[in-house]
């Protein structure tokens, strides 16, 4: 049986203003952090990397999301 993911987060991170996942912006970092590794570049020539900061899990899978001030479970109603 499974029973849905458990989303550990800082409270800061919970933007109830924020409509659904499609709108929170995604904030990458430099693509070397992961295609490069002691100075080699580890990717076949003309092969792109993305490294985004983290990514968006939809509320579907969320089962409650865990905060440094307590346990919000769904319907999470943001």
């Amino acid at each position: 049986m499974w029973c849905g993911r458990l989303q550990a987060d800082p409270r800061t991170t919970v933007d109830r203003s924020t409509p659904d996942g499609a709108h929170i912006p995604i904030e990458y970092r430099d693509p070397d952090e992961v295609a490069v590794i002691a100075g080699r570049r580890m990717l076949p020539a003309g092969v792109a990397a993305r490294n985004p900061v983290f990514d968006v899990t939809p509320a579907r899978f969320v089962k409650a999301i865990v905060t440094e001030t307590g346990v919000v479970t769904g319907p999470y109603g943001f």
